[in-house]
């Protein structure tokens, strides 16, 4: 009888965990309207170097094998970490212990001019150094000194301490460069995949707080949504060489437990504003740039959100690349799809000041 008593209440609470976020699901947005927009992929197929970025990254399951738990987060972010080792930087590098993260200053770059960079890894790895070849790069094309923020991962810190040291950082920046207080005259915010969720979540709540707006975005591959509701999330699963092999099954999963999930790694609703920018209010933002691949699973979520923004009159620009890996932008120089992505950041960032 006791055995029969522990099960049934075992079954109950289980479908408790199944039934309130698909009560949650059920009561969310329908976007799929805005599947229909039509934006344009760059024509040509992906450049033989390609091959070769296709090879470090099938490195991160290697690296990973066989590990588990903390064991393979270890793992994880010491293999990213290696990605900004060996790169030849022209920018200068400048540590800050408070706010914490890594300036790091083109040659005769206007420090006035500033660059707030939130890296990618998931919310969980990733960090200043991994993304040098990204924020040295902008540094170059914005003219600018980039401060790369060392925000706090999961699982040690909740998802909201991540978001919360990104604003202090953008707070900061306003009235602090390099070499110590003065007023920036120019401000972007730009990120990849987590880090892209991070800068467009950021833009809302600067518009709702009445702080001094960026004078403009970039996001690469961003993350817009967690409700894993876009098309792409499971029809690129097999054409996304980074995000398929790692998170293919997980897309995979039943939606309501997918939100289980969600609700309690990130302790907030997969439709919440700061956890999905998309499901947020899009109006009065500014001149944004996304760049996504036609082939991540992520390109969709991308879509979604340039459409959205663009519907209420805010300028969000989308621009798609064919069979790039997800946020390829990190293997600049190597790559020539990742040059052609900050010559079109530069060209972005030219307007902004005209």
């Amino acid at each position: 009888m006791v055995w029969i008593i522990v099960a049934l209440l075992g079954g109950f609470v289980l479908a408790m965990l199944i039934a309130v976020p698909a009560w949650s699901l059920w009561r969310l947005d329908d976007l799929s309207a805005l599947d229909q927009a039509a934006y344009a992929v760059r024509e040509g197929p992906p450049s033989a170097e390609n091959k070769t970025v296709l090879a470090l990254i099938g490195g991160i399951g290697e690296v990973t094998r066989g590990l588990y738990g903390k064991a393979r987060l270890t793992a994880l972010r010491k293999h990213m970490d290696g990605l900004g080792d060996g790169v030849e930087l022209r920018s200068k590098l400048k540590r800050c212990e408070l706010p914490k993260g890594e300036w790091v200053i083109a040659p005769g770059a206007d420090t006035r001019r500033r660059v707030l960079y939130i890296h990618g890894g998931a919310w969980t790895a990733g960090s200043p150094r991994s993304h040098r070849a990204i924020t040295d790069r902008l540094a170059q094309v914005a003219n600018a000194a980039v401060f790369a923020v060392d925000y706090r991962l999961m699982p040690e810190h909740r998802f909201m301490d991540g978001v919360r040291d990104c604003r202090d950082a953008y707070r900061w920046l306003l009235e602090n460069g390099p070499s110590g207080a003065c007023e920036a005259d120019f401000m972007l915010i730009a990120g990849d995949s987590a880090g892209g969720s991070h800068t467009l979540g950021l833009l809302a709540w600067l518009r709702d707080s009445g702080l001094r707006q960026a004078d403009g975005a970039v996001a690469f591959s961003p993350s817009t949504d967690l409700t894993l509701t876009a098309p792409s999330n499971r029809r690129n699963i097999a054409s996304d060489a980074m995000l398929g092999p790692m998170f293919g099954r997980l897309a995979k999963l039943p939606r309501a437990l997918v939100w289980w999930g969600v609700r309690v790694i990130f302790r907030a609703s997969p439709a919440s504003a700061v956890v999905s920018p998309l499901r947020g209010s899009l109006a009065d933002l500014p001149p944004t740039l996304i760049q996504a691949s036609a082939a991540e699973m992520l390109v969709d979520n991308a879509r979604r959100y340039a459409s959205k923004a663009t519907a209420v009159g805010s300028s969000v620009t989308l621009h798609l690349w064919p069979g790039m890996v997800h946020a390829w932008q990190i293997f600049t120089p190597l790559l020539p799809e990742a040059e052609e992505a900050f010559a079109d950041v530069a060209a972005f960032i030219a307007e902004l000041d005209a």
